[in-house]
Formats: C-alpha cells, structure tokens, sequence
C-alpha cells in the first residue's frame, strides 16, 4: 500500500491550491504542464510546491485536505511557514 500526500500549490496569482496524490512530483509536472491540471490550476501557472504531508490512507489524506481547505488563508500561511522552517538550517 502506497502512502498518500495532501499538498498545497501556490499559484502564479498567489492563490494556494490543496489537493491529494500518491506520486507528488507527477501530480506537479500535470498541474504546470499538462491537461490533466485541475480547473483552478491551468488559468494560474507556474504553480509551485510549497506543502506536503504524508497519510496513510487515502480516507485521512481526504480528511487532511478538508481541513487544510477550510482554514483562513492566514492559517495556511503560517501551515506553510511551519513547513518550510522545518528545512531552513
């Protein structure tokens, strides 16, 4: 059993797109590149990577996404400063 990934894009306009993947890399080349973006994606590229989490199950990755979407864009701000102060050095 794969592992799934919950992810947040922040689009070209500085919009966030969440959304769900077994193969994140993938899922970005088709968000940037391809007709296989979603809807919201295609309109506002380049996207860029700029969360991840991994689930174990497809049920809570949908569950992680539901949430993630709910927040205030303030809340997904700092999400993501969180995320990216976990690599600074």
């Amino acid at each position: 059993m794969c592992d799934w990934i919950v992810y947040i894009l922040q689009c070209r306009d500085g919009t966030f797109y969440t959304g769900i993947t077994t193969d994140v890399d993938r899922r970005l080349h088709e968000h940037n590149s391809t007709g296989r973006a979603a809807k919201y994606t295609r309109s506002r590229r380049p996207v860029e990577l700029v969360y991840q989490t991994v689930c174990k199950t497809r049920s809570e990755a949908t569950r992680t996404e539901y949430q993630i979407r709910k927040l205030a864009r303030a809340k997904k701000q700092g999400l993501i400063e969180d995320y990216k102060s976990l690599f600074d050095n």
